[in-house]
């Protein structure tokens, strides 16, 4: 396993103070390329109103005071991110995918201790307009059930499904959701869901409720935010600053 490091507490760190609460984590997969998005690196340290877009997502995952820590998953040879804040730590054991850095830096928590029975909120880097109010709120549904859960949010329109081009069908949208981060499951559980996908390559694995899926849970539905949305494209990253501008006045 790829080794990890611990930062130093500065005077001037960015994010605020914490209020301790054992039992709630947090892990960001922070490893990718983010080829979608075009720009001269990756997507997640790309400046958004003036930092790294990533950055954004730590502080409001930080600014819950629940989550004792956050777990960000990089690239071994990573040396775009450096944090200083004592709930931060970066382990450099990013995979080739999003599933694979996830799996990793679960194996990398068990590691350094953390008990299998507590809590880990796994969230999108790109996703920096989480609210903690949004992070709250599944905190609130899940810390009493037995399996977990996502944010996700009803489906708002119709869906086509594609032949060749050319609409096939209209697809029924009752009960259907769109999944969202963070999605909140015990530490040990969802790292044997992954371990159990890696021999595939983690093949259908989208994200971690889908692990869970398999394993034959059913992850609990919680109402997330239009807003919660994941930069993935150019033109995402305007609307990204403007909502964060708008949510500073």
């Amino acid at each position: 396993m790829p080794s990890h490091m611990k930062t130093a507490s500065p005077p001037d760190s960015p994010f605020p103070s914490p209020v301790k609460l054992t039992g709630c984590h947090a892990l960001v997969p922070c490893a990718g390329s983010g080829a979608r998005a075009g720009g001269p690196g990756p997507k997640q340290y790309q400046l958004v109103c003036g930092v790294p877009l990533v950055t954004h997502t730590l502080t409001s995952l930080l600014a819950e005071p629940r989550i004792e820590q956050v777990r960000v998953v990089v690239a071994p040879g990573d040396r775009f991110l450096s944090v200083d804040d004592p709930r931060i730590v970066l382990a450099r054991c990013g995979g080739a995918s999003r599933a694979e850095s996830v799996c990793n830096g679960l194996e990398s928590m068990l590691m350094d201790g953390v008990p299998p029975t507590d809590w880990v909120l796994v969230h999108d880097a790109a996703r920096c307009l989480v609210t903690p109010s949004d992070i709250a709120r599944l905190i609130d549904a899940c810390r009493d059930d037995e399996v977990g859960g996502l944010l996700a949010l009803p489906l708002p329109d119709t869906l086509k499904q594609e032949d060749a081009g050319r609409v096939r069908v209209t697809v029924e949208r009752v009960g259907k959701w769109l999944a969202q981060t963070p999605q909140m499951f015990r530490v040990g559980a969802l790292h044997a869901a992954l371990t159990a996908a890696r021999p595939s390559g983690f093949d259908g694995i989208t994200d971690e409720a889908s692990a869970i899926e398999r394993q034959g849970q059913r992850p609990l539905l919680v109402p997330g935010s239009a807003r919660n949305v994941k930069v993935t494209y150019p033109e995402d990253f305007a609307l990204a600053e403007a909502l964060l501008a708008y949510r500073a006045r």
